[in-house]
C-alpha cells in the first residue's frame, strides 16, 4: 500500500509548520516554566482548524481523513512535542463522544472541542491499574438517573487544566473485568472532583495528575454508550492515537536533527568544521534514516485506517518504534552538540525528557509487542 499527500494536506502541513514555528516554539522552553499550555493559543490553534480535523463536520471538524490529522501532529511535535499531544487527547476524545455519546452531549462538547474552546483528559488508569488498563476498581453507582462516582484516577495528562474529563468507571462486579466498565462525560468543576499534580522529569507543560472523585453525582445521560461497553470504546480509539503519537515525537526529533545538521557546518574544529568528520556525520545519518522509516510506518497505518483496513498491530508498532526512535536520536543530536548540548539553556534536553515519558504514556514497549505478536498468532492460525 502506497500513499502521496493530497495537495489539501499539503497545504495543511504547510500552514500548520508555519504557524507552529513562528508561534509556538519560541516559547517551548518558556511553558516548561510555566507548566501549563496558554489557553489563548490553544484557541488559536483551534480557530486554524489543527484541533481533531478528523471529526465530522456536524461536531466542528472537517471531516478530514487521518493522514491530515498526522501531518498536523507531526508539524506541530516540531516545535512542542507538549503542544502537540492536545491533537492527541482531542483526536482519542472526540473519536469516543462523536462515535458514542449522546447527540447532545457531543454537541454540546466536540464543537468547542474542536474550536480550542474546552480541553478534554481522558481519565483510565488507576494506582494499581497501569498497563492493566481493564483493573479498575473507581465505581459508578447506579442510583435512579444518576451515577455516583467514588475512587481515584492516577496519571491522567492535562487533568488540571481539563474542562472535562472521560471517566472509565466500574459499573459491573470486579469479575466481569472489562465488560463490567463503562464510560462517563464527567465536567472538572463537578462538586466532589479534585486533582493533585504529580512532579515529573518533563512533559511538565501537559501535566500529570491524580483524580479523586469523592461521591460525585453525574446524570446518566453523560453516559457514553451503553453500560459496560466503556472499555471496548477507548481501546478502538488507541489504534489512531498511537500512530498520532508516533508523529508527535518524531517531529521532535527532527527538531533536533535539523539543529545538528546546521550546528556540525558551523562549528569549527581541527581546522575546519565538524562536518567533515564521518565520526559526526554518520550518527546523524543513522538517525535520519531511522526517523524516515519510523514515520512512514506511521503514515502507512494511518492510510490503512482511511481505508477502512484493520492496524491494530501497525498502531503498536508505531506506539513501540516511535517513541525509541526519538529518544535515540535526540540523545545522539545532543551529544553531538557536545558541552553545548549539555545547557538547559538548548531544547534537547527538554525534548529527551518529554519524549521519554511517551515510552510510558499510552502503552509502554512491552504491551505494543504483545499486542503485536496476539495480533500476528491470529493471523497465523487463520
Amino acid at each position: 500500500m502506497t500513499f502521496q499527500l493530497t495537495e489539501e494536506q499539503l497545504q495543511f502541513r504547510d500552514m500548520a509548520t508555519r504557524f507552529a514555528r513562528e508561534k509556538i516554539a519560541p516559547s517551548y522552553q518558556k511553558r516548561e516554566v510555566e507548566a501549563k499550555i496558554d489557553r489563548a493559543l490553544i484557541r488559536e490553534i483551534g480557530q486554524l482548524g489543527l484541533i481533531a480535523p478528523e471529526l465530522p463536520e456536524e461536531f466542528g471538524g472537517l471531516g478530514a481523513p487521518s493522514v491530515t490529522t498526522g501531518v498536523i501532529a507531526e508539524a506541530i511535535g516540531y516545535a512542542d512535542v507538549n503542544v502537540a499531544y492536545l491533537q492527541i487527547l482531542s483526536s482519542l476524545n472526540g473519536k469516543i463522544l462523536a462515535t458514542h455519546a449522546s447527540k447532545d452531549i457531543a454537541h454540546e462538547w466536540l464543537p468547542r472541542l474542536t474550536a480550542g474552546e474546552a480541553v478534554l483528559c481522558i481519565a483510565l488508569t488507576e494506582p494499581r491499574g497501569g498497563s492493566d488498563a481493564a483493573n479498575l476498581s473507581l465505581s459508578a453507582r447506579r442510583d435512579g438517573d444518576r451515577y455516583i462516582l467514588k475512587g481515584e484516577k492516577s496519571s491522567i495528562s492535562m487533568a488540571d487544566q481539563a474542562d472535562a474529563a472521560v471517566v472509565f468507571a466500574r459499573t459491573g462486579r470486579p469479575e466481569d473485568g472489562a465488560r463490567g466498565v463503562s464510560a462517563f462525560l464527567v465536567p472538572m468543576n463537578t462538586p466532589g472532583v479534585s486533582t493533585l499534580r504529580f512532579t515529573d522529569l518533563g512533559s511538565k507543560a501537559i501535566g500529570r495528575s491524580s483524580i479523586f472523585y469523592d461521591d460525585v453525582v453525574v446524570p446518566a445521560a453523560n453516559r457514553i454508550a451503553d453500560e459496560g461497553a466503556g472499555f471496548v470504546q477507548v481501546m478502538q480509539g488507541f489504534d489512531f492515537s498511537r500512530a498520532l503519537i508516533g508523529l508527535q515525537v518524531l517531529g521532535s526529533a527532527q527538531a533536533s536533527l535539523d539543529e545538528s545538521w546546521a550546528y556540525v557546518q558551523e562549528r569549527q574544529a581541527f581546522g575546519g568544521p565538524l562536518s567533515k568528520n564521518q565520526g559526526v556525520t554518520f550518527p546523524l545519518s543513522e538517525a535520519e534514516t531511522a526517523v524516515a522509516a519510523a514515520r512512514q510506518l506511521c503514515y502507512y497505518t494511518l492510510g490503512l485506517r482511511d481505508a477502512g483496513r484493520p492496524h491494530t498491530a501497525e498502531a503498536a508498532m508505531c506506539k513501540y518504534l516511535a517513541p525509541k526512535t526519538a529518544v535515540d536520536v535526540i540523545h545522539q543530536c545532543l551529544l553531538t552538540h557536545g558541552h553545548y548540548g549539555w545547557s538547559l539553556d538548548m531544547p534537547h534536553q527538554q525534548r529527551l525528557r518529554d519524549v521519554m515519558g511517551l515510552e510510558i504514556g499510552d502503552g509502554t514497549a512491552q504491551i505494543m509487542k504483545l499486542i503485536i505478536a496476539r495480533e500476528k498468532l491470529a493471523a497465523a492460525r487463520g
